[in-house]
């Protein structure tokens, strides 16, 4: 081993599609890299034209694209297999210190830990929410035929677990894992904010929920709730935007039209400095959600200065304590009382709590902090450091 750690990360897709780890470990990767990490991220893309080339981030991270085989044979397709990725990986992985796995279920997943054992490197997984149980509950008998032929025998082993979260930790060892378990949560980029807009009449008030539409997400409880809430506050609105999965947004707009809802629209996923303007345009952003490991969106509206109300499926029992939202229980009813309690505030009140939730955000999310904490997890497990306090070992 050198000096300087090297780590190579895998990952089986960064497409939007994907969700917080499509920004989450980008992010981290570059946060690594500027802790002096020798850091490679290695993923398989959408795109058939991806060749594997190696382009260096701002981040200062290598970033390798492969892409998909038997991207016509459905089954197989939904593997994502990328024999390029193998062979790379095959490659780099005796020259790493350690290496990183994010996600379960896919090929990458498993070859990762192929790679990790053929060289006998340290292996970290992050299984970022696939352990939970409402997320176990998608596709069960193919994860359970997976588990017993692939992905079982290639986490059994692992150095390490990462959990981003108390609640991930718990669902880890629930699910049976004894390996030792590192929690070190996700950061977030504090984005610039304008100054402080004049505050919009109540016909253009807000509610937004932006991410992945898909059922784990819980947005047809969100309709419910409206149901229950919006005939009493027709000066709001309610925008879903995110990349939908499976027609389910096809699914929300029929139930919409069932429930006979107004004010409430279904839009396609946005970016950049668009995506930014709907944290900061929205007076409340909502997760509904059965399960998240973390629940990125929820981050990124606190830091564009956004309350929040989240279901108690994802790790924000913050929001009360730091009082920039609402953590709420399963089910319409808690959802429909938050929604009307904070619709009820004024505009000022609700942004002197997304101020807070910023503050917050700012004090203990950072990149750099999460990224110190992840290299002591690496030189614990490359052998030449004690173990840090993230790790709990029962």
């Amino acid at each position: 081993m050198t000096d300087r750690l090297c780590a190579v990360h895998v990952i089986a897709g960064l497409d939007p599609v994907h969700g917080g780890p499509s920004y989450s470990v980008p992010r981290l990767c570059g946060a690594l890299a500027a802790q002096g990490v020798e850091t490679m991220l290695l993923s398989v893309s959408g795109d058939q034209t991806a060749d594997g080339r190696c382009s260096t981030f701002e981040g200062g991270y290598g970033d390798r694209r492969f892409a998909l085989h038997y991207a016509h044979i459905p089954v197989l397709r939904d593997l994502r297999h990328s024999s390029g990725l193998v062979k790379t990986l095959r490659d780099t992985a005796g020259a790493a210190d350690v290496i990183h796995n994010h996600g379960l279920w896919l090929m990458p997943n498993v070859q990762a830990a192929w790679a990790a054992r053929r060289e006998a490197r340290p292996l970290i997984v992050s299984p970022r929410g696939m352990l939970a149980p409402a997320a176990l509950t998608f596709s069960r008998l193919k994860k359970r035929i997976f588990w017993r032929l692939a992905q079982g025998p290639a986490i059994r082993d692992v150095s390490c677990i990462h959990a981003t979260s108390e609640q991930e930790y718990e669902e880890i060892r629930a699910f049976g894992l004894t390996n030792p378990v590192a929690i070190v949560r996700n950061g977030i980029d504090l984005p610039d904010l304008p100054g402080i807009p004049t505050p919009r009449a109540a016909a253009h008030r807000v509610v937004l929920s932006l991410g992945r539409i898909h059922p784990k997400k819980g947005l047809d409880r969100l309709l419910y709730a409206w149901a229950k809430v919006g005939s009493r506050h027709p000066g709001w609105r309610l925008k879903i935007v995110g990349p939908a999965e499976a027609g389910h947004d096809r699914e929300l707009q029929a139930l919409a039209k069932t429930l006979g809802l107004a004010g409430v629209s279904i839009g396609n996923p946005v970016f950049g400095d668009v995506k930014q303007a709907e944290y900061r345009h929205a007076d409340i952003f909502v997760l509904p959600t059965l399960n998240d490991n973390f629940g990125v969106a929820v981050a990124e509206a606190l830091a564009a200065g956004t309350p929040v109300i989240s279901t108690k499926g994802a790790p924000w029992s913050g929001l009360e304590s730091e009082g920039c939202g609402w953590w709420v229980d399963h089910g319409v009813e808690p959802l429909a009382a938050a929604l009307a309690e904070a619709m009820a505030r004024p505009c000022n009140l609700l942004k002197e709590m997304g101020a807070k939730g910023r503050a917050w955000m700012a004090r203990d999310y950072s990149w750099e902090r999460v990224a110190r904490e992840m290299l002591a997890v690496y030189r614990w497990a490359s052998g030449s450091a004690d173990a840090p306090a993230t790790i709990r070992f029962g």
